[in-house]
């Protein structure tokens, strides 16, 4: 009897939670909130569909071509086989004497002049060398730029000014003498082979350079009377080749502008690795530095520091071309002057 009252018990006990439990989902309550969670599931439901709908965004961003200028220089090929009927070697050990010390205090006298030399003088042949050797290419300015592409050199912008203050990068050099390349539309005979359907292609314009369009040099060089040895030297400071302007019509020259300035102490000992032309006596060529410092070579005087408080060139003070090369001439003869008259006889 006890027992069965027991089970009766826990029986009413079960069934009182179960009541509850379905009056407590079935509560005002309970429905909204189900209502919501129900609605919820639809709106994402929904929101997954319309995501599946739409098309994704194409991040990529688009290709920008960047155009750098260049120099395509002829990469020296040396020859398999002595190319002579004797062994070379002088070229191989040449070294530059070192110049003679001159004291600041002995430097009673120095002057500074620029001068312009012109490749189509009789005199500057070598100059313009059409020949390749083991080196290179022997015209000057392909020497130039052989040394300068390879690191073995700086060049120094010739806008800033002729201190050699701004060094330049080879690219920069390119982008004077050949301009950046450019992109221009062509017909695309490949897939409009008649011209018909008008379909067009992008092409690439790279212009080439010719070394025989530098025709100028600018030369910077300092005169200096030592007292110590009672001597005038002469020290060339920086080369810089020169780029024509024209007219309009591309034949009437305009004018020469530096395209960059080389420091020539740096230079003298590539120089005296290549030999300059010699038409007179193929055996006996001397190496370019010993061209530059045997004065072997022809040009004008453009500009100097006698005289001259307002740094301007000739031509900027005397406009006919002949008056120019005569104030040239004066300015040399009064250098020489100097020296000559510290000597009585």
């Amino acid at each position: 009897m006890k027992q069965a009252i027991i089970r009766l018990s826990m029986l009413a006990i079960l069934a009182a939670l179960v009541a509850g439990t379905v009056d407590a989902q079935n509560s005002p309550a309970a429905r909204k909130k189900k209502k919501r969670s129900t609605t919820a599931k639809n709106t994402n439901k929904s929101s997954a569909n319309t995501a599946a709908v739409v098309p994704p965004k194409d991040t990529t961003k688009p290709v920008v071509v960047v155009f750098e200028a260049d120099i395509k220089l002829d990469t020296p090929r040396r020859s398999l086989r002595n190319d002579a009927s004797i062994e070379l070697n002088l070229v191989k050990d040449r070294i530059p004497l070192a110049y003679e010390h001159i004291r600041e205090d002995d430097a009673v006298y120095r002057q500074r002049v620029w001068r312009e030399l012109d490749v189509h003088e009789k005199m500057n042949l070598p100059f313009v060398y059409k020949a390749t050797e083991d080196n290179g290419n022997q015209r000057f300015i392909s020497i130039l730029l052989n040394l300068i592409k390879n690191g073995d050199v700086t060049a120094f912008n010739a806008v800033q000014d002729d201190r050699f203050t701004t060094p330049m990068a080879f690219r920069e050099i390119a982008e004077l003498l050949v301009g950046k390349p450019h992109s221009i539309q062509v017909p695309d005979f490949v897939k409009d082979p008649d011209g018909s359907k008008g379909i067009m292609k992008d092409t690439t314009i790279e212009e080439q350079f010719n070394p025989d369009l530098v025709e100028r040099y600018q030369i910077k060089e300092e005169w200096v009377f030592d007292k110590e040895s009672s001597r005038m030297y002469v020290r060339i400071l920086g080369i810089a080749p020169e780029k024509s302007i024209y007219e309009a019509d591309g034949t009437t020259f305009r004018a020469a502008t530096p395209i960059f300035w080389v420091y020539y102490p740096d230079l003298r000992p590539f120089l005296a690795k290549y030999e300059a032309y010699n038409g007179k006596n193929y055996g006996a060529r001397m190496s370019w530095e010993e061209l530059f410092e045997s004065r072997m070579f022809s040009s004008r005087i453009i500009k100097s520091t006698i005289d001259n408080p307002g740094n301007n060139f000739i031509n900027g003070y005397v406009r006919d071309d002949i008056l120019q090369l005569l104030e040239g001439d004066r300015i040399k003869e009064k250098i020489f002057n100097y020296e000559q008259d510290l000597w009585s006889y």
